[in-house]
């Protein structure tokens, strides 16, 4: 019966019954081999759950793709190019973000509702940059690229303007051009050798484009979920010969200089440093004290009045 069957297998004897020793081996081998496979199965749950969810998450919605062909081509020779004027990838972003300005505003015309609120009411872009970290970042509070977007848009859909942009440089022509051929964005491979592009529009998700300039780019969903609101941020990972452009003087002529028919404010963030003298800074506590001093002594001779007086 069950109960038999059960004392059996663990070996356990009752006292009526003794088990053949061929039994017991084959018994004990089954047991040993039952105690390997919980035992490994066991390994494997406290791997699987000592992940951090968020890890699967980002490997799970991180998805790659190759840019289309012409692109990389131009790529290529934006990487490639001993073009010295490399600032012109600013006058590029600072001009697409307004670009994205003016799509918002034009929709908030006919639906108030698109411009949102709180901050995304402001119509405005931000510079910031990161001297340590060798970032520059422009964030604007335009219209914002969907999923899809990012990946027609940065990617895999060349505009019309691709081919005859490169046909042009190829034939000798000027690199401050591209912005006339609808493709200025990739201009910031000038100056950066890895690009992240964080951008929130009203009909999707926050997601995060990336590519270190090689052939290939990636999507994923902001593991931060909609910290944008909306609009699009780009963090640019300068290289060696480009620290110029976290350097907040050179950043503060430069944006003067390409915001001037811009219609939207653009701020710059700024580091401010306070020098203070240790000698004046000395002479201010000798005369803090002295002035203690001169307290104590009319305390004293008030004392001595109303002693006087009485």
């Amino acid at each position: 019966n069950g109960l038999e069957l059960f004392i059996w297998f663990w070996n356990i004897e009752p006292k009526d019954k003794v088990q053949p020793s061929e039994s017991r081996v084959r018994v004990s081998v089954v047991k040993m081999r039952v105690f390997k496979v919980a035992g490994t199965f066991l390994v494997l749950l406290v791997a699987m759950f000592s992940v951090q969810p968020s890890v699967y998450v980002a490997a799970e919605e991180t998805e790659n793709f190759e840019f289309q062909a012409e692109v990389s081509r131009l790529m290529d020779i934006i990487i490639n190019s001993l073009y010295q004027k490399k600032e012109i990838f600013l006058r590029e972003v600072i001009s697409n973000g307004a670009d994205a300005l003016d799509k918002i505003r034009f929709l908030a015309l006919s639906d108030p509702d698109e411009l949102g609120e709180g901050e995304n009411k402001d119509l405005e872009m931000r510079i910031s940059f990161d001297t340590e970290e060798r970032t520059l970042t422009i964030r604007d509070r335009g219209v914002g690229m969907t999923k899809n977007d990012l990946i027609e848009n940065l990617g895999t859909v060349a505009k019309s303007g691709t081919t005859n942009f490169v046909e042009q440089i190829a034939e000798g022509g000027d690199l401050s051009l591209i912005g006339q051929f609808g493709v200025g964005f990739y201009s910031v491979y000038l100056v950066a050798d890895k690009v992240q592009v964080r951008s929130k529009n009203n009909n999707d998700d926050q997601y995060i484009w990336t590519s270190t300039a090689d052939s290939t780019f990636s999507v994923a969903k902001d593991p931060e979920g909609n910290t944008l609101g909306r609009g699009t941020e780009i963090t640019l990972f300068l290289k060696e010969d480009a620290l110029e452009y976290a350097d907040q003087l050179r950043l503060e002529e430069l944006v003067k200089r390409y915001s001037e028919f811009i219609s939207f404010p653009i701020y710059l963030h700024k580091e401010e440093t306070e020098y203070v003298d240790e000698e004046e800074d000395y002479d201010e506590e000798d005369d803090e004290g002295e002035d203690d001093d001169d307290d104590e002594d009319d305390d004293e001779l008030e004392a001595e009045d109303e002693d006087d007086d009485d």
